[in-house]
């Protein structure tokens, strides 16, 4: 596909204001792996080819291992993903899919069952942000392919 636009260099308030969120996200001491399941998980629904490749080399890099991230679309088979990762990853197919689901209260309870009221909201925003990411990369078809990780130390 060809791109359409640079939104980065288009608008760099928007940008700035979105790398704010991610700031916050990665500041809230939620672990990184899950952050990065979260992040994949919610750009599959999406559809979302540039954040795909960038959080799978992201996830990789951290030591992500190739079977979680090849059964994450499957989660609800797969027994590889922990009590707190199925909780996150449910709340992040709910919030990200929030017109055609229900926030029951049952999900409510599974989430608070493994975060606090904190990590909570912590994680809803991290949702809210790469579902915002999705939207700008999918709509101005930002090239997919080149993202590399930043070197790991």
């Amino acid at each position: 596909m060809i791109p359409r636009l640079d939104y980065k260099a288009a608008s760099p308030a928007v940008y700035k204001a979105m790398l704010a969120m991610e700031t916050t996200v990665h500041q809230s001491g939620l672990e990184p792996s899950l952050l990065e399941l979260v992040k994949m998980r919610s750009s599959q629904i999406n559809g979302c080819a540039y954040c795909l490749d960038m959080h799978s080399k992201d996830a990789r890099a951290a030591g992500e291992t190739e079977q979680r991230l090849h059964l994450l679309a499957a989660w609800h088979e797969a027994p590889v993903y922990s009590p707190r990762e199925r909780a996150a990853l449910a709340w992040t197919e709910a919030i990200t899919l929030v017109a055609t689901n229900d926030l029951s209260d049952e999900l409510y309870a599974q989430v608070s069952a493994e975060f606090n009221e904190q990590e909570i909201v912590d994680l809803t925003l991290a949702i809210i942000t790469i579902n915002g990411w999705n939207r700008l990369n999918a709509a101005f078809r930002t090239e997919v392919g080149g993202y590399q990780p930043a070197a790991t130390h």
